[in-house]
């Protein structure tokens, strides 16, 4: 299967066709940076509706595509907004934010001694009894049975050697990771501004 067709599946697009009966809690806004990029791909980057309405309002943000699902009241009848774009760039911080689930996607989800992806946690490269650090440097995932195995030795001791040597990720590499995880609910109208740098088919 190609990986056009895979991601596809993957995402689950769900048809415009649907909007009318939609509920406006499943209604939510993609929104892209000035540069109509997302900004962030793992999360996605979305607001729910009343906050993308409310900055229309405050001319913030321009409509890229709507859904047909529309809202009303007396002063205001218009289509929700699915894809949004900021006026003003908004420059992404250079390294994320050192979490336990920056690091699973760093490390794609898998185990870096064995390569589950099942029962993730993390573990000490150079264990703390040794004076091994909770840094980027020193952690990597691990599922649990690995990290029982492995316990508090060094991987030379346990002969147990990462695939990948840890790193202080950048943004950018983190969201490049992220775009190989797809949410289970993209809208149709979404897919023009994401995975567009996959390479088409001949």
């Amino acid at each position: 299967m190609y990986q056009a067709e895979l991601i596809e599946r993957a995402a689950r697009f769900r048809s415009a066709g649907d909007d009318p009966t939609r509920n406006l809690s499943a209604c939510p806004t993609l929104v892209l940076n000035a540069d109509y990029t997302p900004l962030s791909y793992y999360p996605l980057s979305v607001w729910p509706w009343q906050t993308a309405i409310k900055a229309v309002f405050l001319d913030r943000v321009d409509i890229i595509e709507s859904y047909d699902r529309a809202v009303h009241s007396p002063s205001l009848d218009m289509k929700v907004p699915s894809v949004i774009a900021l006026k003003q760039y908004v420059r992404p911080s250079q390294f994320p934010a050192f979490t336990r689930f920056n690091v699973f996607l760093r490390d794609r989800f898998t185990c870096q001694y064995c390569g589950s992806g099942h029962n993730l946690t993390f573990d000490h490269v150079v264990p703390r009894r040794l004076g091994g650090r909770t840094t980027w440097e020193n952690i990597v995932a691990a599922c649990a049975p690995c990290n029982m195995r492995k316990g508090g030795r060094t991987p030379q001791q346990a002969k147990m050697i990462p695939a990948l040597q840890p790193i202080r990720p950048t943004s950018w590499q983190l969201q490049q990771h992220g775009r190989c995880y797809p949410p289970n609910f993209l809208h149709e109208t979404w897919r023009d501004w994401l995975y567009w740098d996959i390479e088409l088919e001949e």
